[in-house]
């Protein structure tokens, strides 16, 4: 790990400057509460309840500074540990979250190997390290072990078929640069990539962009010296070994089978989600979330529960809702991928009055939906919606 810990001493990823805190937030999955509370708790989280969280390999911060940021906007209590074998990039969460005015958080140095010693956490995220650690398993059980009754993980692993040309570039510049300073390498590398043939793979690969970002973009993706990728099977066997199962990717609706091809009759889940990676081709990175195995809340909240308050994120609701009013299929797209919304002209005045605060049975009273239509309608809104990540429950704001 002392190479792994060198890289991110001398390039702390992602590169940030702690005074764009002033200008803008950096949202994301996973590890935005609303995600949280539909992909752990069912979207039924008593949020006056303070929320112990670990972010563990916590990197410059964008993760730790999303939660904070949010509950401490929405009022809500918290207590956050971060943690990070980095010195340089701890120095920048903790600037971002000074620039802030962040409360209870505290900053370690160290391992997440280390987290079952640091207490029980509701919630822990997990974004962009698994996939660096000699044993990734072990990871997600030392993770597992620190996960108080209830709570969940929020993951980026980084997934194969998407980051094509990435991992012979990485073999070769592992033989050639070995014993290299960090920034000789660098320097090494980027002269190297000058010369890369047109019909190498990573150069027709149009779904990496990290390169040509930063200097620690680019160390990140082509440098690294412990980097592997999990496809969908191998990432559910490695979660089921340490005791963890999938609650949900984030965005469903890339791993659904059926929206490419039909599904042949028994094919299990897991199998039908590994083929869809397989087609869709350009899938850079699995984001999701893990519950422990057998608590009995597997999967996201459903709208089968009228108690529940959508939300909608990333969209604003009066503008889908005209859209849809209209007869049209707005248009979306997704790191490469482009599609439209396809949803019934009749569920316009329900998205209209998703505003973060109505229970589903309140915006049935509001449209006058009765319970049959409000089910017909109900039901393919929420599946293409949320399939997109476009559709949560939570509580918070009630």
């Amino acid at each position: 790990m002392d190479q792994v810990k060198d890289q991110y001493e001398a390039y702390p990823y992602p590169e940030r400057d702690p005074k764009d805190e002033a200008k803008r937030l950096i949202q994301g999955s996973p590890s935005h509460p609303l995600e949280i509370d539909h992909f752990v708790f069912g979207g039924q989280r008593d949020w006056s309840s303070p929320l112990r969280a670990l972010v563990a390999g916590g990197g410059t911060g964008d993760g730790l500074i999303q939660l904070a940021a949010i509950l401490q906007h929405a009022g809500k209590p918290y207590e956050i540990t971060y943690i990070d074998l980095s010195r340089a990039s701890r120095k920048l969460a903790e600037a971002r979250a000074k620039k802030r005015g962040l409360k209870n958080i505290r900053f370690l140095t160290g391992s997440l190997m280390d987290a079952p010693d640091l207490g029980e956490f509701d919630y822990i995220d997990c974004c962009g390290v698994l996939h660096h650690l000699p044993d990734p398993g072990a990871g997600f059980k030392a993770l597992h072990d620190a996960l108080a009754p209830g709570g969940g993980l929020g993951f980026m692993v980084y997934a194969p078929y998407g980051r094509s040309g990435v991992y012979p570039l990485q073999e070769a510049f592992g033989a050639l640069f070995e014993g290299l300073t960090p920034k000789e390498r660098l320097k090494a590398a980027r002269k190297l990539m000058r010369d890369l043939p047109e019909g190498h793979p990573f150069k027709g690969n149009p779904n990496l962009g990290d390169h040509q970002s930063s200097d620690a973009g680019f160390y990140d993706l082509l440098l690294h010296s412990q980097d592997r990728a999990f496809n969908v099977s191998e990432l559910i066997e490695t979660m089921a070994g340490a005791g963890l199962e999938l609650s949900g990717f984030t965005m469903p609706a890339l791993y659904d089978l059926s929206r490419l091809t039909p599904v042949p009759e028994g094919l299990d889940t897991a199998s039908a989600m590994a083929v869809a990676e397989k087609l869709r081709g350009t899938i850079k990175t699995h984001v999701g979330y893990a519950v422990a195995t057998g608590e009995g809340h597997k999967g996201p909240a459903l709208g089968r529960n009228r108690a529940l308050v959508p939300h909608l994120k990333g969209v604003e609701a009066q503008a889908l809702a005209q859209a849809v009013a209209r007869g049209e299929s707005p248009a979306m797209s997704f790191d490469g991928l482009s599609g439209h919304l396809r949803l019934a002209r009749q569920a316009a005045p329900l998205i209209a009055a998703i505003n973060g605060r109505r229970s589903l049975a309140e915006i049935a009273a509001l449209s006058k939906s009765d319970p049959i239509t409000m089910g017909a309608l109900w039901g393919p809104l929420e599946a293409e919606l949320a399939g997109w990540g476009l559709l949560l429950y939570s509580g918070i704001m009630r």
